[in-house]
């Protein structure tokens, strides 16, 4: 079955290969890097500014665009039943009425998944993707990255939360992160200054990765994304003031591959995706560095992102094995915080339907309700990064799914 799988999506990707090809020639965007992944070929245009067709494309074959390492899954998969009946709400949301087909082509959704205890309620897809095509994560990575570290500290490999970021990290000593925890990452709330405007070429994510190349050429070892945030001056008190930086994210991702002594993908597979099943092996883009971006892009199935929010629900206990430290999820998963929103835990957002989600920009997210064991996927390619208009829909589809789910037959 897996022969089978692997055999198809090879077939798929060339065929995305040459097609993705076809349309960056056409497009009339300027090639540039906004975020630390290393493109293959360098007339790839910026990923915040592809065209609706080149998402489509793109989001599906991440690693025909960009440098990825692969997050091998195993022979055991991890089974997702049917659930005992289906949902498939009408909903209302600024003064119009939804189906959930009408809502997946307005925002352009691939895929869409809906668990209960486990159990598969919903599962649909659009923009011409199926179950076995995997799609980017963007920032949902985060909080992958952030149980990585709950299950690093679980077998040893990093002593504590309050570990400083120095200690691991030792070149960093001297810059505005001596003092800094790995808690106070986790939180984003390090005090160090830092620019995540998507939308201003000066800001801090936009030309971090050009300026840590420069700033690491000539002094091997010295990771270009290190060598960018070890110049950044304090803005804050560390723990004290929430400010959301990718390029940290980054950093937690380096520091548990130093602490660990493997890539995050190797790490990943161990873990994660061998012990509990996932079905379908992930991509995981690579900074200038050559490591997994600790704060983007994992390429994932539908289903796998489901048993991601699973794994985590489940309190990452594989067996009867706990892979994360005896209440580490629900706390990683409970407001750390203020945001000035419902809270942040560790990666985690809290939202003010009681629910913890993982998050991306243009419409990823893995959104649980704890209490009631719903897992609710969305996968998408909004036509821009964010804004309340597009969160609003998904948040309404999101309350009228959990509600619908939480009446259907067991």
């Amino acid at each position: 079955m897996r022969n089978r799988v692997a055999a198809r999506r090879a077939g798929r990707g060339g065929v995305l290969k040459r097609l993705f090809a076809a349309a960056l020639a056409a497009g009339s965007l300027c090639a540039g890097s906004a975020l630390a992944q290393v493109a293959l070929k360098p007339e790839t245009p910026n990923l915040l500014f592809w065209s609706p067709d080149q998402q489509a494309r793109g989001y599906l074959a991440m690693e025909t665009v960009y440098q990825t390492r692969t997050i091998a899954a195993g022979p055991r998969i991890h089974a997702l039943p049917l659930a005992g009946g289906t949902i498939d709400p009408v909903f209302t949301h600024a003064g119009k009425t939804w189906t959930v087909d009408a809502y997946m082509e307005a925002y352009r959704v691939s895929g869409l998944l809906v668990l209960r205890d486990g159990k598969v309620l919903l599962e649909k897809y659009g923009l011409g993707r199926g179950p076995q095509d995997r799609w980017t994560s963007f920032s949902v990575a985060k909080s992958v990255t952030a149980t990585l570290v709950g299950a690093a500290i679980q077998d040893g490999s990093i002593r504590s939360l309050q570990v400083p970021v120095t200690e691991i990290l030792p070149e960093l000593k001297g810059s505005a992160y001596d003092g800094v925890t790995l808690r106070q990452l986790l939180m984003m709330s390090s005090g160090v200054r830092w620019n995540e405007d998507y939308g201003d070429p000066n800001s801090d994510v936009a030309k971090g990765p050009t300026e840590g190349l420069k700033l690491a050429e000539g002094k091997p070892g010295l990771n270009p994304v290190v060598a960018y945030m070890r110049t950044l001056p304090r803005a804050h008190r560390p723990g004290t003031m929430f400010n959301y930086n990718t390029g940290e994210t980054d950093l937690v991702g380096i520091l548990l591959a130093r602490a660990v002594g493997k890539g995050l993908a190797e790490y990943a597979s161990e873990k994660i995706w061998k012990p509990y099943g996932m079905e379908a092996d992930a991509a995981w883009v690579t900074d200038p560095g050559g490591l997994e971006r600790g704060g983007c892009c994992i390429s994932m199935t539908l289903r796998d992102y489901g048993r991601v929010g699973q794994f985590v629900l489940d309190d990452g206990v594989v067996d009867g094995r706990p892979v994360l430290p005896p209440g580490w999820a629900r706390e990683a998963t409970t407001k750390q915080i203020d945001n000035g929103q419902a809270g942040y835990g560790y990666f985690w957002w809290m939202q003010p339907n009681g629910a913890y989600q993982a998050t991306g920009i243009f419409g990823q997210s893995i959104t649980t309700f704890r209490e009631d064991r719903i897992i609710i996927v969305v996968n998408s390619a909004w036509p821009k990064s964010g804004g309340p208009d597009l969160r609003d829909g998904r948040i309404a589809l999101i309350n009228a799914l959990k509600r619908t789910a939480q009446s259907a037959p067991r």
